[in-house]
């Protein structure tokens, strides 16, 4: 006889199924194909039809129905010259164009470092239509550990890198999780960002980086519960932890850690390097 599934495997086996889905999706991370700074006067872009420029403020796109550009918004050619405005770290998925139904590719418009760019999204591009799911290690509670949040008085900005040498990031730190790793007897200390409903993020390097997994990656957590003594308690379950979308592509502008997130430990859970044989 055998004995009951086990709850928190099914629910991980879920987890999985719902960030594959994700990543397989048409215009998803994985069909990133290209990333240019907008010029400060009109001019084409490498792949992309039209006339591109931004006075800094504004960006603007020059086409006519020919050039086969499509508004993401409305359907409708692009025609003469139309502009958007982005706030730093907005992203606006504004055209298409290209394959038989000229929606192959879409042209996002992003804001970083306080400066404009076109990514491109391809939904034929081969690292989209050869995934078959991200490699992870095999799933084990003991990775699922209880910590406490201890928060700031109020959230501070912490400059960060990106996975783009040219975008500089800011963490918003709004405390810190404390923990132990399984078999270990040291306390970390990690700086968390907050997330929508309450939920926190901490983005961390560990040991296993550049052997069997990506520069870095990052954990999500449910909201700290409040205990009776006034402390916060979170579960991070490590099986989670997963990559940036810069481990697939390199047109990312993924934030980088903050310089104290470094585990001096293995976390042999979560997702491994996509590529392997790299």
């Amino acid at each position: 006889m055998t004995g009951a599934p086990d709850a928190g495997f099914e629910r991980w086996q879920r987890f999985r199924a719902n960030r594959n889905n994700a990543l397989a999706a048409r215009d998803g991370w994985l069909s990133l194909t290209s990333f240019a700074w907008l010029a400060d006067s009109p001019a084409a872009v490498e792949g992309v039809p039209g006339l591109w420029s931004t006075d800094g403020t504004t960006a603007a796109l020059t086409a006519v129905p020919a050039d086969g550009l499509s508004l993401v918004e409305t359907g409708g050619p692009v025609d003469g010259t139309v502009t958007a405005a982005l706030a730093d770290g907005e992203s606006l998925m504004w055209v298409r164009f290209g394959g038989p139904n000229g929606d192959r590719v879409m042209v996002e418009l992003a804001m970083r470092g306080g400066r404009y760019a076109l990514r491109t999204r391809d939904s034929a591009s081969p690292v989209l239509t050869a995934f078959a799911g991200v490699p992870t290690f095999p799933y084990d509670p003991a990775w699922e550990v209880t910590g406490r949040f201890e928060p700031y008085p109020e959230p501070v900005a912490v400059p960060i890198g990106t996975a783009n040498p040219l975008v500089d990031g800011v963490h918003r730190t709004v405390g810190e999780v404390l923990f132990r790793l399984p078999g270990g007897s040291h306390e970390f200390r990690l700086q968390a960002e907050e997330e929508k409903l309450g939920a926190l993020t901490v983005t961390f390097h560990d040991e296993t980086n550049g052997d069997t997994t990506d520069d870095w990656r990052k954990l999500s957590m449910p909201r700290p519960r409040p205990n009776p003594d006034g402390t916060f308690s979170v579960v991070l379950d490590f099986n989670r932890a997963i990559n940036y979308p810069s481990a697939f592509t390199p047109y990312g502008t993924c934030p980088m850690p903050v310089r104290n997130n470094s585990l001096d430990a293995r976390v042999e859970a979560g997702e491994k390097r996509p590529f392997p044989e790299e």
